[in-house]
């Protein structure tokens, strides 16, 4: 994992001390460091001087580019200079070309899977046991839809549950809608159908609900419940009871809209009635499983928040516990590094065939992965693709990848796991609940009030100004690795604490002030 090099220059301790950050030995570029960025003129490491005003998290080049010259960060080239870029000039995207995307062929297949590292043994959560044997960390009744056309009836009903039911049950968290724009026209017998039923099926079975299935449907559609959970996709409870409710709609009994929400609510209290019975107990930190993702990215996202996530990836994996990574076109620049570090061949050649697949989606709407970087990460320093995939990949640690899975398909394997989605923050939380998420890190150096009603989100900033200006919805500080108060490995420790302490019930942010995000399948066939 890289390391940030900080380089002040000045009075030591000067609170206006110009501070530089270089990721490697190798690289001709650095970023300010300091809040507000650095002014025209100031005098550099080594008598560098800039020759005009660079804002913070934005590179400085360090020595004379020519042009066509490689622009290097992390080690790697991240772009061509378009133009001759003397020393301590500002480099930012309108000045580079970004290099092509490596090829898939000829790549490393585990040849460099990762430490084998010694098992971190004594840590615990207080989280629910289930019948499959997954752990929750949440205790939720979620209510499964068929198709959009029930949402508005769902949103009456729970809000009603809320009011009516809940009270009765203190030991249920809450109770969520798995509402989606799924279910009728659609094609729904399209091959790449498969990935938002799927999702829909998995994300019903999230450990964070208990075993509890509950769906709600219309009548006509056409992702029909037996569609959606075929026989036996359910598992009975441990008692032998079936888990498994079905609320439609178009039933003859439901005559006008008060049958349908009492039909509602009392399947709903059979379900909590069984929930509010259970309790919280110590669990191994083994059970846990985590997705990462970085969204609202800036440069600092590599430096600081990314990489201490990458240290809590490897603790988790130490512990026995499940990390997922995710985030195809974030990651696709990085694909030598991610196939070398498989735990086989096999994993190696599904990563390799996840990463095809995206290439040709992508070339199918005629974009490539240009498109991802939006303009607020630009705005944050990060100038393509290539230099924000440096920065993301490093959440993923150093362990070897144990599996790799396609969108919407749930995690049998523990370890450090790729799971393949697009890079929307809304898409990705999506495939990763269904993958089996309980718990969810969420790094930013934009900001981003991005929440899951269905799982906690700990939110991490990347920088101190960010945490203390949104001082109530960020749930960790990285910046302090910036601010030389820790190092990446502390903070790493700092956020493994935490999200133990999280699963065990501490609220984040997020949950106290109820912020969550709309669900959004990942639907690449085509609408009817």
């Amino acid at each position: 994992m890289p390391k940030a090099e900080a380089q002040p220059s000045g009075t030591p301790n000067a609170p206006l001390a110009p501070v530089l950050v270089r990721m490697h030995p190798a690289d001709n570029v650095a970023i300010v460091g300091n809040d507000g960025g650095l002014p025209a003129g100031t005098v550099l490491t080594d008598g560098l001087v800039l020759r005009e005003r660079v804002p913070q998290a934005h590179k400085v080049a360090l020595v004379d580019i020519p042009e066509g010259g490689a622009v290097t960060r992390y080690g790697v080239t991240i772009g061509q200079a378009m133009r001759a870029l003397p020393a301590g000039s500002w480099v930012h995207e309108r000045l580079l070309r970004m290099p092509p995307a490596r090829g898939l062929e000829d790549l490393p297949l585990a040849t460099a899977p990762g430490p084998v590292a010694e098992p971190l043994k004594g840590y615990t959560f207080e989280g629910y046991r289930n019948a499959d044997g997954s752990v929750g960390t949440r205790n939720l009744l979620a209510i499964t839809t068929t198709v959009q056309c029930v949402a508005g009836v769902l949103d009456v009903a729970v809000g009603r549950i809320r009011r009516e039911l809940l009270p009765k049950y203190p030991h249920v968290d809450g109770v969520v809608a798995l509402e989606h724009a799924y279910g009728c026209g659609v094609a729904i017998d399209a091959p790449e159908a498969v990935i938002p039923i799927r999702t829909v099926r998995h994300l019903a079975r999230n450990p964070n609900f208990g075993g509890e299935v509950m769906v709600l449907s219309l009548g006509c559609e056409k992702l029909q419940p037996e569609r959606l959970l075929p026989p036996g996709s359910v598992p009975l409870r441990v008692d032998g009871e079936d888990a498994f409710s079905h609320v439609r709609l178009q039933d003859e009994h439901h005559v006008g809209f008060a049958s349908m929400i009492d039909d509602i609510l009392a399947t709903a209290e059979v379900h909590l009635k069984r929930l509010n019975a259970r309790r919280r107990e110590t669990v191994p930190a083994s059970a846990l499983v985590l997705g990462v993702q970085c969204g609202g990215s800036d440069a600092f996202s590599g430096v600081t928040a990314n990489p201490a996530v990458g240290v809590c990836a490897d603790l988790l994996v130490r512990a026995g516990a499940t990390v997922m990574f995710s985030e195809t076109t974030e990651v696709r620049d990085a694909v030598e590094t991610l196939t070398a570090r498989c735990a086989s061949p096999e994993v190696a050649q599904k990563m390799v065939a996840e990463m095809a697949w995206y290439d040709a989606y992508l070339a199918r709407g005629e974009v490539d992965r240009s498109a991802n970087t939006t303009p607020g990460n630009k705005a944050g320093g990060l100038s393509n693709i290539v230099e924000k995939a440096m920065g993301s990949v490093v959440k993923s640690g150093s362990m070897p990848i144990a599996a790799v899975l396609s969108s919407g398909e749930r995690a049998t394997t523990r370890g450090l796991i790729y799971a393949a989605t697009p890079a929307s923050d809304f898409i990705c939380g999506t495939l990763q609940l269904a993958a089996g998420m309980n718990l969810h890190v969420f790094t930013t150096g934009r900001g981003t009030p991005y929440g899951l009603a269905e799982c906690p989100v700990v939110k991490v900033a990347t920088r101190t100004e960010l945490a203390q200006r949104w001082h109530d919805l960020m749930d960790l500080n990285a910046g302090a690795v910036a601010d030389g108060e820790c190092s990446v490995e502390e903070m790493g420790w700092r956020l493994f604490r935490l999200l133990l302490d999280v699963a065990s019930g501490r609220r984040t942010w997020a949950e106290q002030h109820r912020l969550h995000n709309a669900l959004v399948l990942f639907n690449p066939a085509p609408v009817t």
